[in-house]
């Protein structure tokens, strides 16, 4: 997989006047922008169909173009674990969204993040199981302008509370796996949870809305959950995870007591937090 395409993308302007009547609904199907990022993205790498082995769900109309919600979810009968997965927004100033790398626990992979969407776009997956093969799937989005879109809180309030963690242990919506009273660390129980980091995740395309100045990129890049010693995942991103960026993710509890997360952003800035897991309740 190549290597998240920043640098002078993230400094040129994209304008968003680019629209599509229809969506395109076969997401492997070849587009002009697609013929232009596929070889450095995938290399030589045949891309299969992947809408029997997992599915990408996103809005057709986006609420909020700078939060577009994607979920990832194999599918029943989807039996080669995905080891990796590279998120794709082809009409983004910087296509590549995010990579990720899963441990075992990750799987049956179900995943949940929040994108900015710059133009009317495909929204792509490509994932790579453990056997080494290739799939891809997706779906269009309408939204508009979520790059360059004003930043919600402002500077002073945004470092104020730079890499603040949150996380929310969801293990109710998985029924099978509750009982009267289960220990906080049960092993074997597949668990749901919710990481998010106060960030501003500046693109570098948006402005101060008094000076009207580019404000410089600013993001996070790398973030890892481990629980205990064991990786769930590693994300590497780039400028389109949206502004406090949130993971909902299912995960495969090994007993361990603890979550931990690490991040970092593109100034060099680490944030770490261990987490308790807590008991599943009904």
């Amino acid at each position: 997989m190549r290597k998240i395409l920043t640098g002078a993308a993230i400094l040129a302007l994209v304008s968003s006047t680019a629209l599509a009547d229809e969506p395109i609904k076969n997401p492997l199907a070849d587009g002009e922008t697609w013929a232009d990022l596929q070889y450095d993205i995938v290399g030589d790498a045949v891309l299969n169909d992947g809408s029997a082995l997992f599915d990408l769900e996103a809005p057709f109309r986006a609420h909020d173009a700078a939060t577009v919600p994607v979920k990832l979810t194999q599918m029943d009968g989807g039996d080669s674990r995905i080891e990796a997965l590279t998120i794709i927004v082809d009409e983004n100033p910087a296509p590549v969204v995010a990579e990720f790398t899963f441990g075992d626990g990750m799987g049956p992979l179900d995943l949940e993040t929040r994108l900015r969407v710059d133009q009317y776009s495909n929204v792509r997956a490509i994932a790579v199981t453990e056997g080494g093969d290739t799939f891809m799937t997706g779906r269009y989005v309408r939204a508009s302008g979520g790059c360059s879109a004003p930043a919600m809180k402002d500077a002073a309030a945004a470092m104020a509370a730079l890499g603040r963690m949150k996380l929310r242990q969801l293990d109710n919506v998985i029924p099978s796996a509750l009982s009267t009273k289960t220990p906080a660390a049960q092993s074997g129980t597949r668990r749901v949870a919710q990481i998010m980091i106060k960030h501003p995740n500046y693109s570098g395309l948006q402005r101060n809305q008094v000076t009207q100045l580019f404000i410089a990129a600013h993001f996070i890049n790398e973030f890892e959950v481990y629980q205990g010693d064991e990786l769930l995942f590693r994300m590497e991103a780039g400028i389109s995870i949206s502004e406090d960026p949130s993971i909902r993710f299912t995960y495969t509890d090994n007993g361990a007591p603890t979550l931990r997360v690490w991040a970092r952003d593109t100034d060099g800035a680490v944030f770490e937090e261990t987490f308790k897991k807590t008991a599943i309740s009904m």
